[in-house]
């Protein structure tokens, strides 16, 4: 019998990272997927297979695993099939890595109490999971400038030109659970008096290099339809912009990164990394 969640075609060239999980499995993907990116030589190819509750389940995968250069990545929270995994896996010469059974032991080294050992709780709805929600709400609703008021209730407010990715990492910062208010800054337009009314290392500039922020701004016409000739996109109008941005910026005091060929996980880690520094300093 072959189980829903398994892959129809056995091929793998690539080496592959099996992540099991008896919940969803996105804390072992996210491990799994962290240690990949260090190895840029060769691609790791990660199939994630999730509620597993059974040995059966865990038979298939390790014989699917069995085909191919495998590694398997779990976090099995029922500690029989975590020991029969390990087996399994030994037998059959295939590294596995426990993510989750080390730290279950350790926390209930220090507190003298055994884990509940039930899948899926994270997924419950608690403290954690309403202010997330809240976050995704608020950077929502103060998009792109839609109501300056919300600069004043914002944890990070993120400025900068149009398409230096202020509604993607407002949305990443959000699921972290800081609220993320943004806005663009055009030439035409005064920025709100409110940016001047927080403290400045609360608003974050968002900077990029001219040169890709026109291709950027190229392709964006594309998609919609328009013509390349639009002055949206034209180099000295994105030239313009940016130093006017800049004195923006300069005028505020605030922070300013770089988002230049960086991903939305890098500037949001950036910007982290300024709001918790500010928040252990008072500001």
């Amino acid at each position: 019998m072959t189980h829903e969640n398994l892959p129809a075609d056995n091929g793998c060239e690539a080496p592959v990272m099996f992540v099991v999980s008896d919940s969803l499995g996105e804390t072992a993907e996210f491990v799994g997927r962290a240690a990949a990116s260090q190895f840029n030589s060769e691609h790791v190819e990660v199939r994630r297979i999730p509620f597993v509750s059974d040995r059966e389940h865990l038979e298939e995968i390790v014989e699917e695993a069995k085909s191919c250069r495998s590694i398997i990545a779990f976090t099995l929270v029922i500690p029989e099939l975590r020991e029969y995994l390990k087996k399994l896996a030994e037998e059959n010469d295939i590294p596995a890595v426990d993510i989750l059974g080390p730290m279950l032991e350790a926390i209930s080294r220090i507190t003298k109490k055994p884990p509940r050992l039930e899948p899926g709780l994270m997924r419950r709805l608690d403290e954690y999971y309403y202010n997330k929600v809240e976050a995704i709400e608020f950077a929502v609703k103060y998009d792109d400038g839609k109501d300056p008021k919300g600069i004043l209730r914002a944890d990070v407010v993120l400025i900068g030109v149009s398409r230096t990715s202020k509604t993607p990492v407002s949305m990443y910062l959000a699921h972290k659970r800081i609220k993320a208010a943004n806005v663009p800054l055009m030439p035409e337009v005064t920025p709100p008096e409110e940016l001047y009314q927080i403290p400045k290392n609360k608003v974050i500039g968002l900077t990029i290099n001219p040169k890709q922020l026109y291709q950027i701004r190229q392709e964006r016409l594309k998609t919609i339809g328009l013509s390349s000739g639009a002055d949206y996109a034209s180099y000295d109008r994105i030239l313009r912009e940016l130093d006017y941005a800049e004195e923006v910026m300069k005028s505020i005091g605030c922070p300013i990164i770089d988002v230049t060929n960086r991903a939305v996980e890098e500037t949001a880690s950036k910007i982290l990394e300024i709001y918790y520094k500010g928040e252990r300093h008072g500001s």
